[in-house]
Parts: C-alpha cells; structure tokens; sequence
C-alpha cells in the first residue's frame, strides 16, 4: 500500500515537472540535431576539403607525372637523336674504311696482276708461274730454220793451221805394202779447236852499259806499264773484266775461270783493282760519248732501279742505234737528270716513257708505244673497257703501216690520206672511251690536293694530251714505235742486279755504268771486245767511230 501510495505521490510531483522535462527533452533533441546538422556540415565540409586536397594533389601529381613524362620523352629524344648521330658517324665511318679497304684492295690485286705483258715491270720479275704472253701473232710453222732458206755452217778454211794425212799402209786388194807410193788426196775434213792455252812469261831487263869514252854507267828503264817484279799483263786483265763487268760472271767464279782455264790464279782483289783502273781510263772517254750523244737526232732514254749498299738507287740511260751512256744516281726524276748532264743540253728527239720529269726538257718528244700497249692491255684484262682493246689494236695497226712504208723506202711519213684515217680513228676511240668513263668520285669532306683518277682516265689523259707524241711516227718514219733500244740496253743491269743482288760501294757502280757504256757502244759499232778492253789497258782505248 505504502508503495501505491508512494507512487502516486511520485506521480502527483512528477505531474508538474512533465511539461518542463518534455521542454528540456525537446530542447536535448533540437540541440541534438543541431549538432547532428553542425556534424554534417563539419563532416561534408571536411570531406569536401579532402576531396579538393586529394583532387588538387591528383592533379599535381598529374603535373609533375606529366612534367616526368615530358622531361623523359625529351631526355629519350635526345638519346636517340645522339644515338642516330653517332650510328651515323659509325655508318660513316665503316663506310669509309671500308671504301678505303675495298681501294686497298683493288690496288693490291692491280698490282699483283701487273707483270710484263700489261705494265713496265721487266720480264726478269714475272717469276717462273706466270703465263708467258708476246705481242707476236702464231705463224704457225715450227721452231728453228724453215725449208729452203739458206743454211750457214762453219766454212772450210783454205789455209789450215796443220794438215794430218791418212792413207793406208797396205793394198786392201792383194796386202802389198804402199809406202812410198804416191798418194792423192780425194776427201778433206776439218776440226776447228782450241790450241792448248798457257800463259807466255814475258821478262824485261834492265842493262847497264859503260861508256866507252868517259867510263859512265848508264842504266835502261822500264816501261811504264811495268811497275812490280811480277805482273798480270793487259791482256789477263782485259779477259777478267770480260767476263765480270760483260757477261756478269761474279768475281769469285771469274778468278775460277782464269786459273782453271788460263792457269792464271788471281785474286778478288786484284780483279777489283783492274775494274777500278778501267773505270779511271774510260773518264775522258765517258766526256766525249756524251758529246757524241748531244749531236745524235734521236736517242732512246730510260732508268731502271737499282741496290747500292741496299738502299735504292737508279741507273739512268742515254743511247742510241750506236751508243750507249749509263749513269746512275740517288734520284730518278729531273735531279738525277740534271746531274748527268745530258738531258739539259739536248736538242734532238728523245723517245721515253711517260714519266713526268721528261716534260722539263726542251727537245721534241715520242712516247713509247710498247708502253703504252702494255697499258692497254692492263685496263682492258682488268677493268673489260672496250675502247682500250680497240686503242691497241689501232696502235699496232698503225705501227703495221708505218713499218710497211718504211719496207717500200719511204723516209719521210706516211701519206697524209692514209694518216689522217687513222689519225681520225685513233680520236674517235678515245670519245668513246671518255664517254665510258664513270661521274667523277665528291671530294671528301677536308679533304685537300689534286682529287685521284682512274687508271682508266689517266690513261685517257695521256693519250688525249699527248697525241702529237705518241703519233709522231706517223710523221716521221725514222721515228721507232717504241724504245725497245733502251730497255733493251737496260735489261742486263737487271741480269746484274739478280746475280748479285746489291754494289757494295759507290765505285763498283761507277766502274760498271762506265765500262758497261764502253763495252755496249763497241759491240753495237762491230769492235772486238777483247780487243777494245786490251787497248783500254793500253792507254788507248777506242775512239768512238761517228756513224754516217
């Protein structure tokens, strides 16, 4: 009861305080809401801020994304803008060097194609395994005489140095003796031989005489070729320089030869003094063979390198049908020539090369033809031009023509009709060959100096440039096809070089030039060549007989 009564006093207290409870409750839950509402805004707000931080973080983010990108784009394009540069500049390059090697290479094969069929080198260099070639066309008849021509054999002498008798000692038919019975001669036969060589010992005496009147003792002299108590006269030595300085036999097997065959034993050193005493008389000789040379009409020119203590030197040549100068010197070119002495002071015809050096010369001028066959030959077997196999057949067939005239008696030229066919011909091939020629290589870049041409242009050049000497035989038939009398003058100083190899001494080269003029200019005018090397050790070597 009490908690009824309890509760409802509770009741009838609460009952005034409702109105106010509701009001606070209201109040509670209106500020609740606001706050709810204030949270809200709070909450947006912030989320609001956080969407623009995060959206502005976005986009710098892009923007620095962005900034990388182009930055590594940029750095990459430049990468590969260096890279393409400096794989060009390798492409470049390799292109170069291998253009340069591709060059190296054709030059090698060019020069190991050269021989003496298609260049100047000489046939001695060509080696055992080249094919042999000859500008000559087959005839087709055999080697050696041919049937009716005239033989030569060794005549019978009319007065033989012995005479041996045969005749028989008894009758073939009944045995009886015949000697005494007078014979007949019916057969000759005869032996030409060698008689049996020794050396003839020739003793000179010095006498003293008194006189008669006035009791002086007066004494003879020697003579002045005569200067020790034994010596090789002039003959032993003409023989040794025969055989060393002529047929080249190397001083070694020369003292060989003089012991064995002339039972004269000699040393290499008294051999080398009579090589030096020829080369000392044969000064004022050399002086006048240059004279004669300067008054020559024509004279073939050439040189030919040479070993002098195995360093390169060159032997120079001025000859003509009846002479022959050798000289040798350091250079090859205009130095060399000025210093001979020969060149400078000439005014005939020269017949030469196409070396430069020549051109500083003033005397008339004829290239030679075999060279420039040779050359022909060369640019046809390697480059396959056309117009070089037809130039050489031109050139030979020009050189046909102009023997043919000279073989009728002709002495002047080739009738002008028929030259300035040929002539015509000769320039119609050389359009063509110009027209074949390939566009002119660009300079390199940095590259300085005259640009380089083809073999084949060079060529041109010279045929083009230098027509009126290459045709000058045309107009004057004295004039050779080619200088064939050089070189061939010139062949044997390479026989020397391959027997022996090198001079020792700047002597032995000046003895051998000298004695070399000697004795070719003797056999080209028919002179015994013993017999002119005796007269040189005589004092009195041959003059140089001028032909008519």
């Amino acid at each position: 009861m009490q908690t009824k009564e309890w509760r409802g006093q509770q009741k009838t207290t609460q009952a005034p305080c409702e109105p106010r409870r509701q009001e606070e409750e209201t109040s509670f839950q209106q500020q609740q809401s606001d706050e709810r509402v204030n949270f809200q805004q709070q909450l947006q707000a912030m989320e609001a801020r956080y969407q623009q931080q995060q959206s502005d973080e976005r986009a710098n983010f892009q923007q620095q994304l962005q900034a990388m990108e182009a930055r590594y784009q940029q750095q990459l394009s430049e990468e590969r803008a260096n890279f393409q540069q400096q794989l060009q500049a390798m492409e470049a390059r390799y292109q170069q060097q291998l253009r340069e090697a591709k060059a190296k290479i054709g030059e090698l094969e060019g020069r190991l194609s050269k021989d003496s069929h298609n260049s100047s080198k000489p046939p001695s260099s060509d080696g055992p395994w080249r094919k042999r070639y000859s500008q000559r066309k087959p005839t087709g008849r055999a080697s050696g005489g041919q049937g009716g021509h005239a033989g030569v054999t060794l005549p019978m002498s009319e007065q033989p140095d012995s005479t041996k008798r045969h005749r028989p000692d008894h009758c073939e038919h009944c045995q009886a003796q015949l000697e005494g019975v007078v014979g007949q001669v019916v057969e000759r036969r005869q032996v030409w031989d060698l008689p049996e060589i020794r050396v003839q010992v020739e003793e000179h005496q010095i006498e003293e005489v008194s006189c008669p009147q006035c009791q002086n003792i007066s004494r003879g002299t020697f003579p002045e070729e005569v200067r020790a108590p034994v010596q090789y006269g002039p003959r032993v030595a003409a023989m040794g320089i025969y055989f060393n300085q002529y047929h080249l036999v190397p001083m070694e097997r020369t003292c060989d030869i003089l012991e064995q065959a002339f039972s004269c034993p000699v040393s290499e050193g008294t051999l080398g003094k009579w090589i030096q005493q020829a080369s000392t008389g044969l000064v004022n000789w050399m002086e006048r063979l240059k004279e004669e040379l300067l008054a020559a009409s024509l004279k073939h020119v050439d040189e030919t390198s040479m070993s002098v203590h195995g360093k390169l030197h060159w032997m120079h040549v001025n000859s003509t049908k009846w002479l022959t100068h050798f000289a040798w010197h350091r250079q090859r070119g205009r130095v060399a020539m000025d210093a001979i002495g020969i060149l400078p002071l000439y005014h005939g015809r020269i017949m030469r090369d196409r070396l430069s050096s020549y051109d500083h010369y003033d005397c008339d001028q004829s290239i030679c033809g075999a060279h420039l066959l040779r050359d022909l030959t060369r640019i046809w077997e390697r480059f396959k031009h056309k117009w070089a196999r037809a130039m050489h057949r031109v050139l030979v067939a020009m050189n046909h023509l102009a023997w043919s005239w000279r073989s009728l008696g002709a002495t002047s030229c080739v009738p002008k009709e028929i030259r300035d066919r040929w002539v015509a011909r000769y320039f119609r091939i050389l359009a063509l060959g110009y027209a074949a020629q390939p566009p002119p290589v660009p300079r390199p870049p940095g590259k300085r100096g005259k640009q380089a041409q083809t073999e084949s242009k060079n060529l041109l050049d010279a045929l083009l440039h230098r027509a009126h000497q290459v045709l000058a035989f045309l107009d004057d038939l004295r004039i050779p096809f080619t200088n064939n009398q050089a070189e061939s003058d010139l062949r044997m100083v390479k026989v020397q070089q391959k027997i022996s190899g090198t001079f020792r001494s700047e002597d032995g080269i000046t003895a051998f030039a000298r004695i070399r003029s000697y004795l070719s200019t003797m056999r080209k005018q028919g002179r015994p060549l013993l017999e002119a090397l005796f007269a040189l050790f005589t004092g009195h070597p041959f003059p140089i007989a001028r032909p008519t």
